[in-house]
């Protein structure tokens, strides 16, 4: 039997495909990409958006336009390729008159790598476009307008900053070199190979020579696509999974598995893991609860402002290196148990009053689940601090926060991932 897969029909409303625009950009989106809007003239019977509902979505600015790789105030010609219901999608042609904060990418494959999105943006105008970009999720998602977002704290490093890479392959077609590197601008599966990385750390671009030679000089061996891993951490890189590496964090030296969660970008984490310390302890809690404490990065580094840690995980590889770097590290007020955060509480010891506690939060890009919003907030903490790598998330959790009884006390973004759109967010909630 044969299946015969239609392909979707484009949709050539309100623009032919690859028909050639010029329009002026007028801000960033969240995922780093330039928008515009169009105005769509009516010529009756010659309506090019005759459908009424994307006709109402003009409003009065006019039809929006994506364009990545392009910056607010800048004309450009663009060419698109995907109208929406909403908006319509389009690739940089050429910049027409550029931005006064236009730089040059220090990446040749920048553009066409999907791993940076504003190599082409100066440092300190990144900086200022992240924090407008919480200021606004602030007040879109969160409703709380004109919060005052402190200015992001930028990484010591701009490039080579980031300590784990993790290059793709898929298997060979014939005899050519296969392409190692990671998902091109807007696919899915096409690899870009990328012999050096300027935003990982030299000693990884270093390694990462070797390590394709290898896999090149074996390639026919491969039937599927696979994943590297190099991370670096103390001088070491390594390229094995189940490694067991030691960062450096102030005077702290914690140890975990390779694969295991950890954060990439070693230079910042003093000043980052500090602010998170000095937010816990300025709500006056003697105690601390780390519901997603990995091996122990926010809850060793806070122990000393607290009487007592309570750390939960649920990776037990993770909560054995957190025992294990407290051990090593000499404090003896923090204690790590396995387990999934949203039953952090009902274990917990009974000193740990709520009026008398803090609790920080660093979940997946998903955010919180919410049973354990649920438990957390009839556990009731004085305050929680609430670190996240996804804004959008953090503020649809943040409204709930809100209907719990807490306040937002401060918006404290932290740039972990320069030339890139992702960004780490600290948010204090008191009661």
């Amino acid at each position: 039997m044969c299946f015969v897969v239609k392909k979707k029909k484009f949709n050539d409303q309100p623009f032919a495909y690859h028909a050639e625009i010029e329009l002026e950009i007028a801000t960033l989106t969240n995922l780093g990409s330039g928008l515009g809007r169009i105005q769509l003239v009516s010529t009756g019977s010659d309506d090019p958006n005759p459908d009424a509902s994307a006709r109402r979505s003009l409003g009065e600015g006019g039809w929006v336009v994506m364009v990545p790789f392009t910056l607010p105030g800048e004309r450009v010609r663009a060419r698109v390729f995907r109208n929406h219901r909403n908006f319509s999608e389009a690739d940089l042609v050429e910049v027409l008159t550029p931005s006064p904060d236009r730089v040059t990418p220090r990446c040749a494959l920048f553009g066409r790598c999907g791993g940076c999105q504003y190599q082409h943006l100066a440092y300190p105008a990144q900086l200022e476009w992240k924090r407008r970009q919480v200021a606004e999720l602030l007040q879109h998602m969160a409703g709380i307008p004109d919060f005052p977002v402190a200015p992001v704290v930028g990484s010591p490093r701009e490039f080579n900053y980031r300590s784990k890479i993790t290059p793709h392959f898929n298997p060979p077609r014939g005899p050519a070199p296969i392409p190692i590197g990671f998902l091109r601008q807007g696919t899915r599966f096409d690899i870009v190979d990328v012999p050096q990385c300027p935003i990982a750390t030299e000693g990884i671009n270093e390694r990462l020579t070797t390590v394709r030679e290898r896999v090149r000089a074996q390639q026919e061996t491969y039937t599927r696509a696979a994943t590297l891993l190099l991370r670096q951490a103390s001088g070491e890189v390594t390229t094995d999974y189940d490694a067991v590496i030691t960062e450096t964090v102030g005077d702290l030296k914690l140890h975990f598995l390779a694969r295991d969660f950890f954060q990439n970008n070693p230079f910042i984490l003093p000043a980052f893991t500090r602010y998170v310390r000095e937010q816990a302890a300025a709500s006056g809690a003697r105690f601390l609860v780390d519901a997603y404490c990995g091996s122990g990065l926010f809850a060793l580094s806070a122990a000393s402002a607290f009487e007592r840690v309570a750390g939960i995980e649920i990776s037990e590889s993770s909560v054995r290196f957190a025992r294990e770097n407290a051990a090593a590290n000499g404090i003896a007020n923090a204690a790590f148990t396995a387990g999934d955060a949203s039953a952090i509480f009902a274990g917990l010891d009974p000193a740990f009053a709520p009026a008398d506690t803090a609790v920080v939060i660093d979940p997946p890009r998903k955010g919180c689940d919410e049973s354990f919003l649920t438990q957390l907030f009839a556990f009731r903490p004085r305050a929680v601090v609430y670190v996240s790598c996804d804004p959008a998330t953090q503020m649809r959790d943040l409204k709930s926060f809100l209907a719990a009884g807490y306040t937002l006390a401060a918006a404290q973004p932290f740039d972990l991932f320069p030339q890139t759109r992702h960004l780490e967010c600290v948010l204090t909630l008191r009661l």
